[in-house]
């Protein structure tokens, strides 16, 4: 599915995990490694890098390593451009008081306009680890049935111990108030008919691909877009979150309603693999 993997390395202290992980998803994928570092290319650097390529036996002469200067946003997304990368890989911040994550500026633009997949590691390990609960976001979208397939990739190389689907009633809402007038036993059981429709909706969805060995479970959250997902997250103490990526170009009503991934960046509850097919322009 990975082609090509994109890795932003700041020779920052998770630098060596962050290598780690990557090569793992290498051999996961089969994928060639574009390894990006914007900043000044000095014999101390160099020196760094053969150390950990070594140390987790990757070959020099099968990955492309380049060293530029610039902002650094803007040129890792020049780079992935350029080089075709499928799936960019970078790491998250974690506060100093508190027990979860925030994104920086930098890594928010890439979120936001990087041509392909991100992947963003809260706490990237040397050692393999279990991702024993991933959620995937069954959302209706261009790249819906590419996000089961990503999380579900995850979930076999991590030996999750749960697969959690989850579906957002949007108009939950809406739907339900103009039932204003009715008895509470017509509205509990409206309520049971949407939840039912979006279940369906879920097992449609995932019919096509195997899940043999996974244990899953289905999840409809409702309330404020994004916030009840990443509440259900920190809930299950999830380790990977996949969902679909935001639209280049929004519409007005993308712009007037907060969406899912916008709410996620605020607050980053674990692993964060955010799925988009790149477009013939990108």
């Amino acid at each position: 599915m990975y082609r090509k993997l994109g890795l932003a390395l700041a020779f920052s202290p998770t630098c060596s995990a962050l290598l780690a992980e990557t090569a793992r998803l290498m051999k996961l994928y089969h994928s060639k490694l574009i390894l990006i570092h914007v900043g000044i290319k000095d014999p101390e650097k160099e020196a760094l890098l053969d150390s950990l390529l070594n140390q987790f036996k990757i070959k020099k002469e099968d990955i492309t390593i380049v060293w530029k200067m610039g902002k650094t946003a803007k040129t890792i997304i020049k780079v992935c451009k350029k080089e075709k990368v499928d799936l960019l890989i970078a790491g998250a911040l974690k506060h100093e008081t508190l027990i979860n994550y925030y994104i920086g500026s930098t890594a928010r633009k890439i979120l936001r306009k990087a041509p392909c997949s991100v992947l963003i590691f809260t706490e990237p390990s040397e050692k393999q680890r279990l991702l024993d609960e991933i959620i995937i976001d069954v959302e209706d979208s261009p790249v819906k049935s590419q996000v089961i397939r990503s999380g579900l990739q995850q979930a076999r190389l991590g030996k999750a111990k749960t697969v959690h689907f989850i579906r957002e009633l949007k108009l939950y809402g809406l739907s339900l108030s103009v039932l204003s007038e009715y008895s509470m036993n017509e509205i509990s059981e409206q309520r049971k008919n949407l939840i039912y429709q979006e279940i369906r909706n879920i097992e449609k969805s995932i019919e096509d691909f195997d899940l043999e060995g996974l244990h899953t479970t289905f999840k409809i959250i409702a309330g404020k877009s994004g916030y009840e997902l990443r509440k259900y997250a920190k809930k299950v103490n999830a380790d990977l979150l996949v969902l679909g990526a935001l639209k280049n170009r929004l519409s007005l009503i993308d712009r007037l309603f907060i969406n899912n991934l916008e709410y996620i960046i605020q607050d980053i509850p674990c692993n964060l693999l955010i799925v988009k097919t790149p477009s013939k322009k990108e």
